[in-house]
């Protein structure tokens, strides 16, 4: 049996006040090509649908349209709900689509909902585990002592009795230790809510989300297929792929990957504003996508990010890269003011707020101003 394993859409999104929205659209539709070609079976979407709670009606049309899609295929989706949806929302009317195949696990109540489907090679056992934390499963194990998040998710776990004879298939939303992060990824303080990956063990398949870069922990079968869109320049470099997963007899299981290209990519340039203005340095970019620009100048740009925007208008992000930004300064406040000229004054402030002196040209400037201040020259 053929699955797609998906997750980390964040329905909704934005990033640096850019909606994604037409990105998300552009890239579901990109997944359901991958669908007509690779005839999958399942779908299997481990969380994080939408981006927040509260999802905007354009991201639950875009949703709406993206099962659609999926079930005219005749493929079976199985969803279960990550740390951004809010799960009883995301599992409203659940018992009523379940008859288009569409199988959606709503908040922890104490059990594992499982689902059972067959091909050639035997019976499958399909669990669904919403994303869960050591409080909200404290009160279903009150004999139990659930102090971290592994022993919430192994009292949870417990509860599964797979059958060795058969293959099963577990859907979760959890950081697994060992994993990486990227910034647009929540983070407990402390790594608090690591889970070690031998909680996982008896299943031929743990199609995890909750990590945008696609990896595997420990195995090859416990595996993040990462977010579908770039939604951080952390991730500028990586290459997002769809997972397909075939699953034969026990004990066979073949993972490959198919690409995503986005409409708009995510790209990071640096230079001097002179070099990232200039013809030859973007005539082989798409100016289309967004971007990060570091500027290498000493000195800022007055109205860098508007006029920036003329060339990259989907700028996201200005840094500069300098003596000021690589080195922190206080202004340490020690000098005697008393003994010092105002033009000394301004320079201590200057130096020790840009961790170097005024240039010629700006000593002239602020000595002709102080003048005109003060009425002499400093």
């Amino acid at each position: 049996m053929k699955f797609l394993h998906l997750s980390d859409l964040h329905l909704g999104k934005s990033v640096y006040d850019f909606s994604m929205i037409e990105d998300q659209e552009y890239i579901l539709k990109s997944i359901l090509c991958v669908a007509d070609e690779e005839k999958p079976q399942c779908a299997l979407i481990s969380g994080d649908i939408f981006d927040r709670g509260v999802a905007p009606t354009e991201a639950l049309r875009l949703f709406d349209d993206f099962l659609v899609g999926l079930t005219r295929r005749r493929i079976c989706v199985f969803i279960t709900s990550g740390n951004h949806d809010s799960a009883d929302r995301l599992a409203f009317a659940s018992r009523l689509i379940k008859g288009s195949g569409v199988h959606i696990a709503g908040a922890y109540n104490g059990n594992i909902e499982k689902y059972t489907l067959s091909d050639e090679h035997g019976e499958i056992d399909i669990y669904l585990l919403p994303f869960i934390k050591p409080g909200t499963v404290r009160r279903y194990f009150p004999d139990s002592e659930i102090a971290t998040w592994t022993d919430a998710v192994q009292a949870v776990l417990g509860q599964v009795r797979t059958d060795p004879s058969r293959r099963s298939v577990l859907l979760a939303h959890q950081f697994v230790t060992g994993a990486f992060r990227t910034e647009s990824e929540e983070v407990n303080v402390g790594g608090a809510d690591n889970i070690d990956a031998s909680a996982f063990n008896g299943f031929d398949y743990v199609a995890l989300g909750h990590l945008h870069g696609k990896q595997s922990i420990g195995r090859s079968t416990l595996r993040y297929c990462g977010s579908p869109l770039k939604y951080s320049f952390s991730e500028a470099n990586q290459d997002k792929t769809i997972t397909l997963v075939e699953l034969g007899e026990r004990g066979k299981v073949t993972i490959r990957e198919a690409p995503l290209v986005p409409k708009r990519d995510m790209k990071e340039i640096k230079g001097t504003y002179n070099e990232v203005i200039a013809r030859d340095f973007y005539r082989d970019l798409s100016r289309e996508d967004y971007f990060r620009v570091t500027l290498t100048d000493e000195q800022d740009q007055p109205d860098a990010m508007a006029k920036l925007r003329v060339i990259y208008p989907n700028l996201m992000r200005l840094d500069y890269d300098n003596t000021r930004t690589r080195t922190e300064s206080q202004v340490s406040g020690s000098a005697d003011a008393s003994r010092l000229k105002p033009l000394e004054l301004f320079e201590i402030l200057y130096k020790e707020q840009n961790n170097q002196g005024f240039s010629r040209e700006q000593r002239a400037y602020l000595d002709e101003t102080i003048g005109k201040v003060w009425g002499e020259a400093q």
